[in-house]
């Protein structure tokens, strides 16, 4: 049991956390949420005594044994499968201690180590180190490679394996999915339902702690609450908290204007001063409910494209690979200016060099490639995270794109995707891997592309910025394809997903869902009845799916000139709403109603009542815009018999 009592840590000038109190018992599972920076990753850090609390104290056992993710990884000459066993501290020592006592040939110490090695599960440690591995996507020759010839996102899931085959009472694991591909994702979700200590998991993917996690810890504006419950159950809860939450405060607001204004009116009468003060006293002593401040929600959208040809693109007996070495063979694939395409397949097997196929950068290629010449390519990949400039400012790479640009049209933009006052200016060299990831997001989507191509764009990006992302996604007119381990941003945003495996590129006529059931029957097990020998393509009880998905994206793109007219009446009324809050604000302040600034007044007055009829006109329009579109879209569902 680990005890946190009244802990307050900073980094810096900031206070990231303030009177942290939790406790974590044996055995629980426990999901930590909330915003990047917020400070998940430096309770980690204290936890592991990296770093020391501000205030207050941590009581963790002395013997409790802790297993975390290292950071980095040396490029050693050693095998990945030797790499993995090093993390089993106790197995290694119990080694080195059979090889000195064999060296001094001390039988009794033979025996003692043999003893040691046993209860430790030496004898089959190299097997479930190679399971380990399998799970996390490696083949044999992986397995049996040097680590310093494995690239970074290979180096990130053996400390991951070197973490898991640890014997732990307590393990710690930061962002775990970042890097694995959904198979991976799948196979690490049972492995930590079945781990028997306490688990503490930093993530941001939504499905995976739903899978896992019993309760979550919630880390905003400095406060840490704790609800009972996966994920989604959380959700809940901090939905009905802060609504309550909200009354209340209204209700006390009123109590305090209440009090407030008897106070005011009576404090200079002798006959009422006992009341005032005992009402100054009231106001005192009154514990006030905390205001809900419910930060602007993060959106921004893709560009309409300039065109939209139909079809972009058609592949047909495409060979494509690296040097003289074919990844995918004979691929037929085609690319409507509408679709929704989800990639799924296995680490390596050929997903990133088909988007690279589509977007011609790094790969060779044989066939058929027939593409409209009004395709404009919008490419999201991680490696262009570490191509982007680090010596230059989002402001100007931003520039480069477009020097026509104003400073204020740069920020405007720039604001969508959470880049604020100087933030613009800073360096990238200087950003987190959030921050990169959402500038590479911003400069493809400010070309208007057509097709836009996704390689696990949700790698760092947190919660609020996932949900942005996936309303994006849905309300593009354009073509998607998308790589994801993000099985709500799949399910949310394409309509058809495709294989990619042993070379071929299949339709795959199931959802997310199934594919877990494929990859037990194919990948996991021997059954092998999901997959049809013909041609290769795989068998689903969602055999509907296709066209159900098919007809909602019509659906969509027959309502989206209305929701655009929709939302942009929607920011009218907000803008309008805006300003004549700050008005009203002007007015509370009592200054203005002196002698002196009567022209003032009048101005105000005037522009109230001028905003006040242009809302009234403003909400009238957005009311007509959404019984329209309201009524449309049922006659839409209806016409494509969607329920």
């Amino acid at each position: 049991m680990i005890t946190c009592s009244k802990v307050s840590y900073s980094r810096g000038a900031k206070t990231l956390v303030e009177d942290l109190d939790v406790t974590f018992f044996q055995g629980e599972k426990i999901g930590i949420v909330g915003p990047n920076g917020c400070g998940k990753s430096t309770l980690f850090q204290l936890i592991l005594g990296e770093l020391h609390a501000d205030t207050g104290n941590f009581d963790i056992p002395s013997k409790l044994k802790i297993a975390h993710v290292r950071q980095e990884t040396p490029g050693m000459e050693r095998t990945a499968i030797d790499y993995v066993l090093d993390g089993d501290k106790d197995l290694r020592i119990a080694q080195a201690e059979l090889m000195r006592a064999e060296k001094e040939n001390d039988g009794e110490a033979i025996a003692k180590a043999h003893q040691s090695l046993e209860f430790l599960g030496a004898y089959d440690a190299e097997s479930r180190a190679a399971k380990l591995l399998f799970g996390l996507g490696f083949s044999d020759e992986l397995m049996q490679a040097n680590v310093s010839e494995l690239s970074g996102g290979w180096r990130v899931r053996l400390n991951l394996a070197q973490a898991l085959i640890q014997s732990s009472d307590l393990l710690l694991l930061d962002e775990p999915t970042n890097h694995l591909d959904l198979d991976a994702v799948f196979w690490l979700e049972s492995f930590l339902r079945s781990y028997p200590g306490t688990l503490l998991i930093i993530s941001h993917d939504r499905d995976f702690l739903d899978a896992i996690v019993s309760k979550v810890l919630h880390f905003e504006r400095g406060k840490v609450k704790a609800y009972s419950g996966n994920y989604s159950e959380f959700i809940k809860l901090k939905a009905e908290r802060e609504s309550l939450q909200a009354k209340q405060y209204e209700k006390q607001q009123s109590k305090i204007a209440h009090l407030q204004s008897f106070i005011d009116r009576f404090k200079a009468k002798a006959s009422k001063a006992k009341q005032a003060q005992s009402r100054v006293k009231a106001l005192e002593r009154m514990a006030t409910v905390e205001n809900i401040q419910v930060r602007e929600k993060l959106s921004f959208d893709f560009y309409e494209p300039k065109h939209k040809p139909d079809p972009l693109l058609r592949f047909e007996k495409i060979n494509a690979g690296y040097g003289e070495e074919w990844i995918l063979n004979n691929v037929n694939f085609s690319i409507r200016c509408d679709s929704r395409i989800g990639l799924l397949g296995r680490n390596g097997a050929g997903k990133s060099t088909l988007l690279k196929t589509i977007a011609q950068t790094e790969v060779t290629t044989e066939g058929s490639r027939e593409a409209s010449k009004h395709l404009n390519v919008g490419y999201f990949a991680q490696h262009q995270l570490e191509q982007l400039n680090g010596q230059q400012s989002a402001f100007d790479q931003l520039i480069d794109l477009d020097p026509d640009l104003s400073e204020q049209e740069v920020r405007n933009y720039l604001g969508g995707f959470a880049f604020h006052g100087d933030k613009v200016f800073e360096n990238v060299e200087n950003f987190s891997g959030g921050e990169k990831a959402r500038l590479v997001l911003a400069l493809v989507i400010y070309q208007r592309p057509n097709l836009i191509l996704l390689d696990e764009p949700t790698n760092h990006l947190d919660m609020e910025m996932r949900d942005a992302l996936t309303l994006a996604i849905q309300n593009f007119s354009g073509a998607v394809i998308l790589i994801s381990h993000d099985r709500y941003l799949l399910d949310a945003t394409v309509d058809e997903l495709y294989l990619v495996d042993s070379g071929q590129v299949n339709e795959f006529n199931g959802d997310t869902q199934y594919y877990h059931q494929w990859l037990k029957q194919n990948r996991w097990g021997s059954d092998k009845s999901a997959v049809d020998s013909s041609n290769g393509s795989t068998k689903s009880p969602a055999v509907d799916r296709k066209a159900k998905k098919q007809a909602e994206a019509k659906v969509r793109q027959m309502l989206a000139p209305i929701k655009k007219n929709l939302d942009k009446a929607e920011k009218r009324v907000e803008k309008l709403q805006s300003e004549l809050g700050k008005l009203e604000t002007e007015m509370a302040d009592s200054s203005l109603y002196e002698s002196d600034r009567k022209d003032d007044l009048s101005r105000i007055i005037d522009r109230q009542s001028q905003l006040k009829s242009e809302l009234t006109q403003a909400e009238d329009e957005w009311f007509e815009f959404q019984e329209e579109y309201e009524s449309e879209s049922i006659r839409a569902h209806a016409e494509h018999g969607i329920d």
